[in-house]
């Protein structure tokens, strides 16, 4: 058999997952080899993108605008993209082992992690990843049910994707209206009589999460007033040592955006967003239907840890809070792939480098890898996960350069096509993704809208005469 990389020969590589990592991976590998790569990249959506379409707020629309570093990824004539593809459902792990010299696994984190605590499955107790997947038109979530007609909302978490939710809640539906979010969630957004919502973080605002322009976004918002507890916003010893330590401009801007805010003057706008630090959720409470009335909250205090990272502990004081909806936003959680090793404990697959191991600290297994969120956790932006990609493929050129690669039974082109027709016929190529991209555009230009999103699979087989 020749040897694979070469233009005769070209190596065989399959990505699983297409969302920013998968097509960055494809990117490095395009870079690295040229011509004498043949990369395929699956997806168990029709649609490409992964978080990009499933996940980036509708109100955010600029940023989505990097599809289109990754639509020049998939016209190389060297790219495949084969959608409504999932592996352990059509594929196995060993199916692709028998057509590709190389697979790298980046299916990012598709769940929410839990907050462990009493009331957590209540009615009106949601987690922040499936709004977000709902609002989005993600096909797995749209037949979710958020019942909006309660006035206060308390999201859990003060991240951006927390921050997400919290201004997708706190919009006016008119400014929606010339989004992409999905048409189901604008007509229960039209609906919504949510007028107050808190943002509850469990650490200080020196360590949150969220980045400065989100924070400051969430300020500026019509028609709200958001509004910060002076004595929630001042520095502790500790957190003033921190920052005077790091040196960090931008976490000095981030408080004193915050600052901003806890001198505002009571306002008449229609809404009301309270931004709360050094606040943990001990209990989720409900009422004799199960349904959520209310959360208890234990104020927290920070103290150093023996790495020098500050940490929040409970103190004895307590207090509680009428809501009537919670969205938990307290990190994204990988999913084990069938056949692929997995650590339960952090959720992400196990790997060095990109190096998919047998096992937590155990030996690479030959010829598979590991990029994005399954590989490094819930950490990071879009751009994160270029560098994340690179890492992982140059570790995947050493293990070429060392002939430690698969030894695939069939190394034609063809032969990968006709295994994936033979296991799911109704897969959907780049081709046919663009003709539902056009689909949905136009739709969307109908109603003065950036598109309208075809959100059920068996919708967009539809349209494309599946």
């Amino acid at each position: 058999m020749s040897h694979p990389g070469t233009l005769a020969c070209p190596l065989k590589v399959a990505i699983v997952g297409a969302g920013p990592s998968g097509f960055y991976t494809a990117e490095h590998l395009l870079k690295q080899w040229g011509d004498r790569v043949g990369v395929d990249i699956f997806d168990r959506l029709p649609t490409p993108y992964g978080l990009v379409r499933g996940g980036v707020a509708p109100d955010h629309q600029k940023i989505k605008t990097v599809t289109r570093v990754y639509d020049r990824i998939a016209a190389r004539p060297n790219v495949r993209f084969f959608g409504n593809v999932e592996l352990g459902t059509h594929l196995t792990i060993d199916d692709l082992r028998n057509c590709y010299h190389q697979i790298t696994l980046s299916t990012g984190a598709q769940t929410d992690r839990n907050l462990g605590i009493p009331g957590e499955a209540l009615r009106g107790s949601h987690a922040a990843t499936e709004f977000v997947a709902w609002y989005n038109g993600h096909p797995d979530y749209r037949e979710r049910q958020f019942n909006l007609s309660g006035q206060r909302a308390a999201v859990l978490g003060v991240g951006n994707v927390a921050v997400d939710v919290t201004r997708i809640l706190s919009r006016r539906p008119e400014e929606l209206a010339r989004t992409d979010i999905a048409d189901y969630a604008l007509k229960a957004l039209r609906q919504s009589r949510i007028r107050e919502l808190w943002l509850l973080g469990r650490r200080g605002p020196a360590q949150a999460a969220f980045t400065n322009p989100e924070i400051k976004e969430l300020g500026e918002l019509p028609e709200v007033d958001t509004v910060v507890l002076p004595e929630e916003v001042e520095l502790d010893p500790l957190s003033r040592e921190f920052l005077e330590r790091s040196g960090d401009s931008s976490i000095e801007k981030k408080i004193n955006i915050l600052r901003s805010y806890s001198t505002r003057k009571a306002g008449r706008n229609p809404r009301r967003l309270t931004i709360r630090f050094l606040v943990s959720p001990v209990e989720i409470r409900g009422d004799e239907k199960g349904k959520v009335k209310s959360l208890r909250l234990v104020r927290n205090e920070l103290y150093a840890t023996d790495s020098g990272t500050l940490r929040p502990r409970p103190t004895n004081n307590f207090e509680e809070l009428s809501v009537d909806l919670v969205f938990r936003s307290v990190g994204y959680r990988g999913v084990a792939l069938p056949g692929v090793p997995f650590d339960e404990k952090r959720g992400v697959i196990p790997n060095d480098k990109g190096r998919v191991l047998d096992s937590p600290g155990g030996n690479p297994i030959r010829g598979v890898y590991a990029a994005g969120w399954i590989k490094r956790g819930p950490l990071g932006v879009i751009g994160t996960n270029k560098p994340d990609a690179l890492e992982t493929v140059n570790c995947m050129v050493e293990d070429f350069a060392s002939g430690a690669v698969l030894v695939p039974q069939y190394a034609g082109i063809v032969e990968s096509e006709e295994l994936v027709r033979r296991k799911q016929p109704r897969y959907v190529s780049f081709e046919d993704w663009r003709r539902l991209d056009d689909i949905e555009v136009a739709r969307g230009l109908k109603l003065g809208r950036p598109r309208l999103k075809l959100t059920s699979v068996e919708d967009m087989l539809s349209a494309l005469g599946r």
